[in-house]
C-alpha cells in the first residue's frame, strides 16, 4: 500500500509571506465558514442566493475559494445568514458565521 505523494504539504517560508498565498488564504477562509454555516442551516446554495441577493453562480465561486472576502459581501452573508461574523487569523477557523447569541 502506498503513502502517496501528498502525505503532507510543506510550504516554503518565503511563499507563506507572499501576498498571493495570504490572499488566497483568506478566500478560503471565507469559502470554509459560508459552507459551514449554510451546511449547518441546511440550506443549499440556492436558498443562501435568495437571502444573500446573489445568484447561484455567486454562492458557487465563494464556496470554491474564487471570490475575495470583500466587507460588503462579509455584511452581506452575515444579515443572510442572521449571524454575527467572527475573523480572528490567529484561530482556525479564521473566519465563521455564528448565531446571534440570546
Amino acid at each position: 500500500m502506498s503513502s502517496g505523494y501528498h502525505t503532507r504539504w510543506v510550504v516554503p517560508a518565503e511563499h507563506r509571506e507572499s501576498e498571493e498565498y495570504r490572499a488566497a488564504g483568506r478566500r478560503m477562509a471565507l469559502a470554509e465558514a459560508v459552507y459551514a454555516r449554510r451546511s449547518a442551516l441546511g440550506w443549499s446554495q440556492a436558498r443562501l442566493a435568495e437571502r444573500a441577493g446573489l445568484d447561484e453562480e455567486a454562492v458557487e465561486s465563494i464556496e470554491e475559494s474564487g471570490t475575495d472576502p470583500a466587507l460588503p459581501l462579509i455584511e452581506r452573508l452575515a444579515a443572510a445568514f442572521d449571524s454575527v461574523v467572527r475573523i480572528d487569523p490567529a484561530r482556525e477557523p479564521a473566519m465563521s458565521f455564528e448565531a446571534h447569541a440570546a
